[in-house]
């Protein structure tokens, strides 16, 4: 907790310690990581993430993520607001004139199996006239809230579709950015200011990576020679995937997301994830 030291009154370190921090966890079957933001300082205090080493079912999720929150002390903090990134593949994105809340599993069954049990949500996002309805992992939602109360939750596909879409607002290049973790693959299409793709997709050799994104490029007709490829999240220069695309893709290059001034200093720069900031 953060204190005054020149002073003893209990009231004002009351307030001091007041719920002015915002905290976001982005969970995934293959990881987690967080992010906490000093709503005050503007600043990112706290930002690490874990990778596991094999896809989990959620519930064992949720025990790695119980130790996480314990390991990473996130609970000696108050927040004022808790955010929750949902990452899988259970979704579907629908146009916002096209959208009927009460047909969700008819949007859902043709790209993904769903279960007569299973909960279903969806996130509007509303500046780009889309819907993105999804499956959460209920079990996380219940002991998030068992831990914080009342919090927000969204899809990580929305989180990927508003930041970069919003980023590219005044750019009408087609551009496809590539969302990397140790086993999955986010591909995002843009074009004329407008989203042209989104999938996820798991991959477990370099060219099972090089297979995704070449085929995904030939369904939409795009030119490896004309379109520009931005890869960015776990993936350096001199990663393989990275060697084996540029054989491929002529325009190619690491995406840095643009933050806001002296939002991450050099510590959490190193730890941070882009879903968990994205989030904030």
């Amino acid at each position: 907790f953060m204190t005054k030291k020149e002073t003893n009154n209990e009231f004002i370190n009351d307030l001091i310690l007041e719920d002015y921090h915002k905290l976001s966890i982005q969970v995934s079957l293959n990881g987690l990581s967080f992010c906490i933001l000093d709503t005050i300082g503007k600043k990112i205090v706290k930002a690490e993430k874990q990778s596991f080493d094999n896809r989990l079912t959620p519930y064992e999720a949720q025990k790695e993520l119980k130790r996480f929150i314990k390991k990473q002390q996130i609970k000696e903090y108050a927040f004022s607001e808790v955010v929750v990134v949902h990452r899988n593949d259970l979704f579907s994105l629908v146009p916002k004139v096209l959208f009927d809340p009460d047909e969700l599993a008819n949007y859902l069954k043709f790209n993904t199996k769903i279960l007569a049990n299973d909960l279903l949500e969806y996130d509007e996002i509303p500046a780009f006239e889309m819907v993105n309805i999804y499956v959460p992992f209920v079990n996380i939602n219940n002991f998030i809230y068992e831990l914080f109360g009342d919090f927000e939750f969204k899809h990580h596909g929305t989180v990927l579709i508003e930041s970069l879409l919003s980023s590219n607002a005044h750019s009408s290049e087609g551009i496809c950015y590539a969302y990397v973790t140790a086993d999955e693959l986010d591909l995002i299409v843009l074009q004329n200011k407008k989203l042209i793709f989104f999938n996820n997709f798991t991959y477990h050799t370099p060219e099972d990576f090089l297979y995704y994104l070449l085929f995904t490029w030939e369904q939409l007709h795009l030119d490896p020679s004309e379109m520009k490829l931005r890869l960015f999240g776990s993936i350096k220069e001199d990663d393989p995937m990275y060697s084996l695309c540029q054989n491929y893709v002529q325009h190619i290059s690491l995406y840095i997301p643009g933050l806001p001034d002296d939002l991450l200093d050099d510590e959490t720069a190193k730890n941070a994830n882009y879903l968990a900031i994205n989030a904030l």
